[in-house]
């Protein structure tokens, strides 16, 4: 897997289309629900891709404290879903967790969640910090990691790797 990292102004316009497309594919598309996809925060983030041969695969969008939420945060996330079986899923959390300590040393990473993902995000050290709630029809849940944690995890490979 071969992962790029840009700002929003580095982007070439195919890399926009290309994330573009599969956030919809997958947001819109694939889980059926009609939401503002672009949502005038793509500006402020760092763009992280995972392409394999040439596609892109793997995409999410990382924000420093306070431009997103008063932590940091990882949104966006997503894996193809003819990839989804292969352990890309743990390598984007992996890699989205390394470049936002890099970014902002130390930040609380805060996320909101699919419900149904919370183990997942659980294996990497994130804690349940709100109640379900329905976000565009879908559970949701709201949840931190603490950068105590981060310094843990950064030097422990995690098992999914």
């Amino acid at each position: 897997m071969n992962w790029i990292l840009k700002t929003f102004n580095e982007l070439t316009i195919d890399e926009l289309y290309a994330l573009l497309q599969l956030r919809v594919e997958v947001f819109v598309v694939e889980q059926n629900c009609p939401y503002k996809e672009i949502d005038n925060n793509d500006q402020v983030a760092v763009h992280l891709m995972g392409y394999q041969s040439g596609c892109l695969i793997a995409y999410s969008r990382l924000f420093k404290p306070g431009e997103y939420y008063d932590e940091a945060s990882i949104g966006r996330v997503i894996v193809k879903k003819d990839f989804r079986t292969y352990g890309y899923g743990a390598q984007l959390i992996e890699q989205s967790i390394k470049h936002l300590e890099e970014l902002a040393p130390h930040a609380t990473i805060k996320i909101q969640a699919q419900h149904y993902l919370h183990h997942f995000y659980e294996s990497f050290g994130f804690q349940i910090i709100s109640e379900i709630y329905e976000e565009d029809g879908i559970p949701h849940i709201d949840m931190i990691k603490t950068s105590h944690q981060l310094e843990k995890e950064v030097n422990t490979p995690h098992a999914n790797s």
